[in-house]
């Protein structure tokens, strides 16, 4: 059944960039369009295009072999293309990797937007950015959205708290390690979140994209995408290993010993659990301000980690 979005779509829109269109949110984009408007055709560049075997159902999604980072594939990925959507991001990395992705990507971005005549531009960001934000991460967030901001396109800007879903690795990291650890230490326990659906975040894309004369009613915006709960980090990690099967007794660790467990961590090959750039990021309050468009300005009732997280969990 097409939603009240799809009947309100007049199909001006032909064709749509999606960056980071393989990854979590991604993919929940992809579905998100393909129910909404079946009609628009979504590039979706990848430098591994056989790992989005997900997407390859979506008859109107088309992955190609890219370098986004490269400018001259990236402009040459404009081609045809009425709208882009940014979602590339990373968590985890040295000062000049979040620069590269979160400032010099954007940049590049919108310079190869002015040079194929592209206005209109969807970035997803991160509730707390601030280009004088206490982490890597949250400064570089903040720098990107200024580079953006500064480039005369129609630009809207989405912060979306931690977004959780079935394929996220943050509820089931902790389901996981509580499965195989009879207790689970954890710094940062008391910082707040307000955690949502990634379903949720996928349509308000959706509708900042499509929404009345290609997306111009929200041109301007920044929208906190935040769930109507507000939990500690312990409480977070509690519900997953109940939820999951396996509760495990959660001690809170001191600061310091916190930040020598993150070290320990970032020693580790591959990406690091937790680093103490995410401790840093934890600073601040993972909460919405109350200050700016949530979701409900979108027309989205955001749904709550309660009715959502048990149902995949429960699965592990």
């Amino acid at each position: 059944m097409r939603t009240a979005m799809a009947r309100a779509y007049n199909g001006a829109m032909e064709q749509l960039l999606l960056l980071g269109g393989t990854g979590f949110v991604g993919r929940n984009v992809c579905e998100a369009l393909a129910r909404t408007a079946p009609a628009l055709r979504v590039v979706v560049p990848s430098r591994r295009p056989e790992r989005a075997k997900r997407l390859a159902p979506l008859p109107a999604v088309r992955t190609v072999r890219a370098d986004v980072h490269d400018e001259t594939q990236l402009e040459a990925l404009l081609d045809g293309c009425d709208a882009v959507v940014n979602l590339v991001a990373i968590l985890h990395g040295s000062a000049a990797a979040f620069e590269r992705t979160h400032v010099e990507l954007p940049r590049k971005l919108a310079n190869a937007c002015r040079a194929r005549g592209v206005t209109r531009l969807v970035h997803v960001s991160a509730l707390g950015a601030d280009a004088n934000g206490p982490s890597r991460y949250l400064r570089s967030k903040g720098r990107g959205e200024t580079v953006l901001q500064d480039a005369g396109l129609q630009l809207t800007i989405l912060r979306p708290s931690v977004i959780f879903g079935a394929d996220d690795r943050f509820l089931n990291l902790f389901a996981r390690l509580q499965a195989f650890f009879p207790v689970l230490p954890l710094a940062g326990a008391k910082s707040l979140f307000q955690p949502v659906w990634v379903g949720d975040v996928a349509e308000a894309i959706v509708r900042c994209v499509l929404n009345g004369d290609g997306g111009r009613s929200t041109t301007g915006f920044i929208v906190e995408c935040a769930g109507p709960q507000v939990f500690t980090l312990a409480e977070l990690a509690r519900r997953a290993g109940r939820w999951s099967g396996h509760p495990r007794p959660v001690v809170a660790l001191p600061d310091a010993l916190g930040r020598l467990q993150a070290l320990a961590m970032e020693l580790v090959p591959g990406e690091p659990l937790m680093s103490r750039d995410n401790l840093d990021s934890m600073r601040v309050d993972n909460v919405a301000s109350g200050t700016l468009p949530g979701l409900a300005a979108l027309g989205i009732e955001a749904h709550s980690l309660d009715s959502i997280a048990p149902g995949y969990l429960r699965r592990r």
